[in-house]
């Protein structure tokens, strides 16, 4: 039985594993598009401090604190001067981006 409980442990501990390192994944993927591969790069318009950007057309992220979805939703939609990048950027990199965006503006 102990055998079990121990295998069920590390079973469970590489399932944990594997979703922080596919986080990261996303966050990194999520941070290169900001700074650089988006097109154009959010850091443009939009202050950020985790990656170092200083936009002045954009509002400052670090004070708006967006969450995830409302990031997905302006990224998907465009917002005010902000173009849509829908057709510009997969589902995926819009998914990681918002993540990114999220969890950098949060401090976290």
């Amino acid at each position: 039985m102990k055998i079990k409980v121990a295998l069920a442990g590390c079973f469970f501990a590489t399932l944990a594993l594997g979703a922080v390192a596919g986080e990261n994944e996303q966050l990194i993927l999520g941070k290169q598009l900001f700074t650089q591969k988006a097109v154009p790069a959010c850091a443009v318009c939009h202050t950020l401090s985790d990656a170092g950007s200083e936009g002045a057309i954009g509002p400052v992220l670090d004070e708006l604190k967006p969450n995830e979805a409302r990031v997905a939703k302006a990224i998907r939609d465009g917002i005010g001067q902000m173009p849509s990048y829908k057709g510009r950027l997969s589902d995926e990199q819009i998914l990681a981006l918002a993540k990114y965006v999220a969890k950098a503006a949060a401090g976290k």
